[in-house]
């Protein structure tokens, strides 16, 4: 038997696939009160996942870490504060629901990010120096204030 669908009904289909692959965290508490060895833990095990896709439900406050990368960080329910931190590049990050603070980082590529739901704060940054608040708007959906 043969079932015949369109191409958007196809296209509708690989995305709830891709959905149904991505792990949901509600918060990097859950691995460890100490927000570095949270990620250590959580990088453990998706690593030991083969590094699916994965997303944090809750806010993430990173600033003042070393942290320098997000894996493969796909969204963030909350607020991101990476401010402080040796990022360079969000990769795949695709959103951000409240805030996200790159403030005083290394960040030079803002990767997939297509939405961040409240402000956007890149003061201090190589982007700030690189772009305008109407160029940064037409690259990704910012709902609040963009602080250049």
């Amino acid at each position: 038997m043969k079932i015949l669908v369109t191409e958007s009904q196809y296209n509708r289909i690989l995305k709830e696939e891709e959905e149904e692959k991505i792990i949901r965290i509600p918060s990097l508490d859950f691995f460890h009160e100490d927000p570095m060895d949270a990620w250590d833990i959580l990088q453990k095990g998706l690593k030991a996942h083969g590094n699916p896709p994965y997303a944090i439900e809750g806010d993430l406050d990173w600033r003042n870490t070393s942290i320098d990368y997000l894996g493969n960080l796909i969204s963030v329910g909350g607020d991101l504060d990476l401010g402080h931190t040796s990022i360079k590049s969000l990769g795949n990050l695709q959103s951000v629901g409240g805030s996200l603070v790159l403030f005083n980082t290394r960040i030079q590529s803002l990767g997939n990010l297509k939405s961040v739901g409240n402000d956007l704060n890149l003061k201090y940054t190589p982007l700030s120096k690189k772009y305008t608040e109407k160029q940064i708007r037409r690259m990704v959906d910012v709902g609040g204030d963009i602080r250049l």
